[in-house]
């Protein structure tokens, strides 16, 4: 098969904030199928749509009620089915998000599950009677704030959510629960989806005696800006069993490839204090096809030290890793890591670095814009999360606002009417369409890069071997096949300079700045080069 996705690029679609098809401020799924184009033309390999499926929406939908259905916010079934068929019309791939470590309270499943101890989905979910004197059973903590615990007064126990107290956890120790997920999948692989995004993969089973997790250090609990990374996750989260499942899930996703000849991938989000150990663990023959982590996501400042430490440790020769600097739930690494007054120039150098490391990469939408973070205020936010941790919150709204089309425009054209969040002022220079008509944009550069990586087997499959530099300098070899690159960067606000090595060195031409000069590197301010030997 293809292995398409191995050290290609896939695009993150938030759809709330990608495209409004209907003018009601809200993104659709007709909305993304209008900007097919737009995703065709920026070359990316596939697409990863963030969830669209039935929800309340306390957690934007990942409190899901409905693993089949869609939600009327988004459109319908015959909408998902069209985005599909467009999407494959443009020779692009479609991977879904599936969030299967826990449901929303208004699930049907859940319903049932709380109305009694002996139903027939009594076990489906984690409940415990607690303590004999009233308290829950364990020390666990939600990554939301507060107990991981809430008291059920029909059922009069305590269920588990590492989330929402609106995010019960399932039951993974079930087998019903098991197969109920595996047909769950089963489903979206019949509508002729190409891989899934799996949610906190590493969370679908907790420990069965529900033991309490130790403290990760003694003392210091102020330096901490959340209870729940007080804690040594050692049994709410990545427990044994967990790979189990992914190994039939693995399979479940291999059959439909044995049938049909389409390659499909699983790519795995991973929460842990291993970032690369827990990822490989993951991405291991017969489980997943690759795992992202929040290494790159979570930690700074920028340095070469980072990002060089980042690929070093990932030392499995099986196991494929995925990088991200920017997503959902993270403020926008424009901003995360150049701080309120990073220029264009930084995010070209972002993107620059991002398309040259090994392995598959996902581009969050509005980074190939160069978007900053977004600011807010309080009476604006929606997330939950933002609102109890504000103002030392992840900023979840501030990078999901919603993508400027048309420069000068209502709402810089993404809808007629206020959006579900306030669009930035500062996004309307920075709009698709004054990118496009500037050679020396991010969106420009971007596609350039893409093009480039698409082009270049070394990029794509190649390995990568760090050139030993001082900060601020990045450096590395990509080699395939005979196919040598050597990818230069300089991460700093000052010029410098690097002696390279002998031998013929041509310039590839992607936009970043830079030069050679008598057998040096000429690197400008956030400046890069990439030379082929």
């Amino acid at each position: 098969m293809s292995e398409w996705w191995r050290g290609g690029v896939i695009y993150q679609v938030y759809p709330r904030s990608f495209s409004d098809s209907n003018n009601d401020g809200v993104g659709d799924l007709p909305g993304v199928t209008a900007r097919m184009d737009y995703l065709r033309d920026l070359g990316v390999d596939g697409v990863w749509l963030s969830p669209f499926f039935t929800s309340p929406m306390h957690d934007f939908g990942y409190d899901i009620s409905d693993y089949t259905g869609v939600d009327p916010i988004f459109g319908t079934m015959e909408d998902f089915d069209a985005l599909v068929a467009k999407a494959h019309e443009f020779d692009l791939k479609l991977v879904i998000d599936q969030v299967y470590s826990h449901t929303s309270d208004q699930h049907p499943w859940f319903k049932e599950s709380r109305k009694s101890h002996d139903n027939p989905k009594a076990d489906w979910y984690v409940w415990s009677k607690g303590k004999d004197d009233g308290n829950p059973p364990n020390n666990w903590i939600s990554l939301f704030g507060g107990q991981a615990w809430s008291w059920d007064t029909k059922r009069r126990q305590f269920y588990m959510h590492n989330f929402l107290t609106e995010q019960p956890d399932l039951n993974f120790h079930n087998a019903e629960v098991r197969a109920a997920i595996l047909d769950v999948a089963r489903f979206w692989l019949e509508r002729g989806i190409d891989g899934f995004r799996l949610d906190v993969a590493n969370f679908y089973y907790c420990d069965k005696l529900l033991r309490d997790n130790p403290a990760k250090k003694a003392g210091g609990a102020g330096e901490f800006l959340r209870p729940y990374w007080h804690q040594r996750h050692l049994h709410d989260r990545s427990q044994p069993e967990n790979l189990a499942f992914i190994e039939e899930l693995r399979a479940l996703v291999d059959s439909f490839g044995e049938k049909d000849g389409r390659d499909r991938m699983t790519v795995a989000e991973i929460g842990s204090d291993d970032y690369i150990g827990r990822s490989v663990e993951y991405t291991e023959e017969g489980r997943l096809h690759t795992a992202y982590n929040f290494l790159l996501l979570e930690n700074g400042p920028l340095t070469a030290h980072l990002i060089r430490d980042a690929l070093e440790r990932w030392t499995s020769d099986t196991a494929w890793p995925s990088w991200s600097f920017s997503n959902h739930d993270v403020p926008r690494a424009r901003t995360r890591w150049g701080g309120e007054d990073a220029g264009d120039a930084f995010a070209n150098l972002l993107m620059g670095v991002l398309m040259c490391l090994r392995g598959t990469i996902f581009l969050y939408q509005g980074d190939e814009l160069g978007l900053p973070q977004a600011d807010v205020p309080f009476e604006k936010l929606k997330d939950p999360e933002g609102i109890r941790f504000w103002p030392e919150s992840l900023g979840r709204d501030g990078c999901r606002t919603p993508l400027p089309w048309h420069g000068g425009k209502a709402n810089i054209g993404f809808s007629d009417v206020e959006p579900w969040l306030p669009m930035s002022p500062e996004h309307d220079r920075l709009a698709v369409d004054r990118q496009v008509q500037q050679p020396d944009s991010t969106l420009m550069l971007t596609r350039r890069f893409i093009a480039f990586r698409k082009a270049s087997a070394a990029l794509r499959l190649g390995s990568i071997r760090f050139v030993d530099t001082p900060e601020p300098i990045l450096a590395f070899w990509r080699e395939h096949e005979g196919e040598r690159l050597l990818c230069l960067f300089n991460l700093g606000p000052n010029a410098a300079t690097l002696p390279l090595p002998e031998g013929a060195l041509s310039v590839q031409d992607y936009g970043l700045p830079g030069e050679v000069v008598d057998g040096e590197a000429h690197l400008p301010a956030w400046g890069g080069l990439v030379l082929s030997a």
